[in-house]
């Protein structure tokens, strides 16, 4: 060991060329993932349902209509303004990240001081101002989800932008994939089932403030268990702005990438926000333990996420064979191939005599889990991939432009979901009628079925070669 490396200097922490990457660091890394998913899907499954429930439910409408539009839908209108107009930072967010200079490295100050922000906001989304339906709280979400967005992308774009540089050999980043996907698990569990029981026992603003504190929790063990190996990351890239951005944007396996990625997490966002909807009027009549769905929807939303979940962990080790055998672009594409072909059947759950709504809900959802688990597989390795080819290109790595911009179309995108979700909805969201909800799961399909079709121009297999 030279005197530097035993000085500790980010340098020592770098691993060696052909060494694999320490165990406990690819968990830890892994484990980061319980805070985002936790967050993102407590937002995707409740802030919809939050302040403009279904028209039969129990809880008040805390969003107005607005010129004879549909108060969900402009609620919708809303969020996408809010992500429409907060997406234009990522890119500069991941070209101030890639030119930092600090004695942390590049990621680690962005890390440390937005997390707590990040989590703050979070909470305030689900403690509006006013109690029923009011403007005022159209108004506040409005601004207050630019800022949960901006401090979101400030805390959790660098440590993304962590994993091409920490993790060179590809055996290690699906190592680090494989714990990601278990450990997106449980923050979906939190996220999805364990928000559902909180919300269900102790109402909304206690459910936020649990997410937040796991989350924040969270991120900073992990943030401290690649501490060493993050500080080693501290060469600021080169290019200019302008520069960077061009590089980013013509890279031409990058953007056979993107419209594949936004488009599968847009379908996976209308599946989740659709589950408490679902509940409500498809597993309106079901029973089960003298609970019933339209008193209980917190249990059976509870029972749909659970199998939601359950689903993914069944389906990983599936995923990671068949990409070790096949490549990771192959399974990504098969994991497209099957949530376009399955989605559009949860249209007809409840359908099928003979068996009760309950069970035919909760196969259709966990056999759709199953799918969904190649979106948060292979989405964060195969852009690991795409900065090395792109390192080939230019003689430079800025890693953080790439997921910035990945982040900005996934932004712009995604930012559709809830408008597409609630004109959909328009077509019926209630038991009596029940057709829009119905419909969120065949407009789903589609839209990863777009998403493959436009994987299928992607060339990087194992290596870097195009």
């Amino acid at each position: 060991m030279t005197a530097s490396a035993a000085a500790g200097s980010p340098s020592s922490a770098a691993p060696a060329a052909g060494e694999r990457l320490p165990a406990h660091v690819r968990f830890a890394f892994g484990f980061h993932s319980i805070a985002g998913n936790a967050v993102s899907q407590t937002w995707a499954l409740w802030l919809l349902y939050f302040y403009a429930p279904p028209s039969d439910a129990d809880i008040a409408t805390r969003v107005p209509g607005i010129g004879g539009v549909d108060a969900r839908v402009a609620l919708g209108v809303a969020l996408t303004l809010a992500r429409l107009i907060e997406a234009i930072d990522d890119p500069l967010i991941g070209y101030w990240t890639d030119r930092t200079k600090s004695k942390w490295g590049r990621r680690l100050p962005f890390i440390v001081f937005a997390t707590p922000f990040w989590a703050l906001f979070f909470v305030l989304l689900f403690t509006p101002p006013a109690e029923g339906e009011s403007a005022l709280n159209l108004g506040y979400l409005f601004f207050l989800a630019m800022a949960f967005f901006l401090f979101s992308n400030l805390a959790g774009a660098p440590f993304e932008a962590l994993l091409p540089s920490i993790a060179p050999r590809a055996d290690d980043r699906l190592s680090i994939a494989s714990w990601q996907l278990i450990f997106g698990v449980m923050g979906a569990v939190v996220g999805l089932s364990l928000s559902s029981l909180i919300q269900g026992w102790f109402g909304f603003a206690v459910m936020a403030m649990f997410v937040a504190v796991i989350a924040l929790t969270v991120r900073y063990a992990a943030a401290a268990a690649v501490w060493r190996y993050a500080r080693a990351d501290a060469t600021p890239s080169t290019p200019g702005f302008r520069k960077a951005v061009s590089g980013t944007i013509s890279n031409d396996q990058f953007r056979a990438f993107i419209p594949s990625f936004v488009l599968f997490q847009m379908g996976l966002q209308m599946l989740t926000a659709l589950l408490p909807f679902y509940v409500e009027a498809v597993l309106d009549d079901a029973e089960l333990f003298g609970l019933n769905g339209r008193d209980d929807e917190g249990v059976f939303t509870f029972l749909l996420t659970a199998a939601v979940i359950v689903g993914m962990l069944t389906a990983m080790p599936l995923f990671v064979r068949l990409a070790r055998k096949v490549g990771k672009a192959e399974a990504y594409r098969v994991a497209m191939l099957w949530a376009a072909g399955w989605f559009p059947v949860l249209f007809l759950a409840g359908f099928f005599p003979g068996t009760p709504a309950l069970p035919q809900a909760v196969i259709g959802v966990f056999i759709a889990g199953m799918a969904t688990a190649g979106v948060f597989l292979f989405p964060g390795i195969l852009t690991a991939d795409i900065v090395d080819y792109d390192q080939t290109r230019t003689d430079t790595r800025r890693e953080a432009m790439f997921y910035g911009t990945q982040n900005l179309f996934e932004k712009l995108a995604g930012s559709l979901s809830p408008l597409l979700f609630a004109l959909v909805l328009l077509a019926g969201d209630s038991a009596s009628n029940p057709l829009g909800i119905r419909l969120v799961g065949p407009v789903a399909g589609a839209l990863v079925f777009v998403a493959y079709l436009s994987f299928r121009r992607y060339r990087l297999m194992e290596g870097v070669e195009a």
